[in-house]
């Protein structure tokens, strides 16, 4: 006699907890702010207990199609599609954050500060110093005006979109993830735009001064003051990039609701 092992043979309750917790902790793992590296993993998963513990029962009539007589099958296609829906709104999101990675290097190379390299905890790589602070800046400003709570309010309504045991549909996810890389790679040529602009006026006019003085050094003696003028650009346009970016971010992460 042979004993098949069904959704019906366990805890239902232990099940739905476990099913919501793949997708809370995927999402955990891969978001900005709420899965940045430099929090420890036990950190993480605290806070996705947490918010597992909050959501399970909201959700649990969303997998009562799936907890009645179902077997392996039907386990594997449940936390598969768990994980995937919540490795696909993180990664997402990450990807619309790297607009500010994006402005960063664009930034750094304007001002003649490509070079300088400093250890990006968001992305966990080398990169440019105006880059890690605009990354840095980006994700302090999610927590002091909420957003983080826009991204969890995404996460409960991303069951109505990605229903439990359905996969999603790969093309729409794979469209939906250009879609997003191209609008986050055009958001930080905008935040950057005044540096660009700047740029192309302060060499325009090193190469006419060059010109009319062949025998002076004339980017060596301009580097200093391209320095200056940049630092203090960024200084006066800082405030409008994040307001920008925040709003951008939001729209973004609006249209995960239901």
């Amino acid at each position: 006699m042979t004993a098949s092992l069904s959704l019906s043979a366990l805890p239902v309750d232990a099940f739905i907890i476990f099913a919501v917790f793949c997708r809370v902790g995927a999402m955990f793992m891969t978001a900005p702010a709420l899965g940045d590296f430099t929090l420890s993993p036990r950190t993480r998963l605290v806070a996705a207990l947490a918010v597992t513990a909050a959501l399970a029962p909201v959700m649990a009539p969303a997998y009562s199609d799936w907890t009645k007589d179902s077997g392996l099958g039907a386990m594997g296609t449940i936390i598969f599609g768990e994980i995937l829906a919540g490795s696909f709104l993180g990664l997402a999101a990450r990807m619309m954050m790297s607009a500010l990675n994006v402005a960063g290097q664009i930034i750094a190379f304007q001002m003649g500060l490509s070079l300088a390299q400093i250890f990006d905890p968001t992305q966990e790589l080398q990169g440019a110093i105006v880059g890690g602070f605009l990354a840095i800046l980006g994700t302090t400003m999610i927590f002091a005006t909420d957003l983080h709570h826009v991204m969890l309010a995404a996460l409960k309504d991303s069951y109505l979109l990605m229903s439990p045991g359905v996969l999603p549909q790969f093309g729409d996810l794979s469209q939906t993830l250009i879609d997003t890389l191209s609008g986050a790679f055009s958001l930080g040529l905008r935040l950057s735009a005044p540096f660009v602009l700047f740029g192309l006026v302060f060499y325009i006019g090193a190469g006419v001064l060059n010109r009319l003085m062949p025998q002076a050094q004339v980017f060596f003696m301009l580097m200093p003051a391209n320095l200056a003028l940049g630092l203090t650009l960024l200084m006066l346009t800082t405030g409008l990039m994040m307001a920008l970016f925040l709003e951008r971010f939001e729209v973004f992460l609006s249209q995960f609701f239901f």
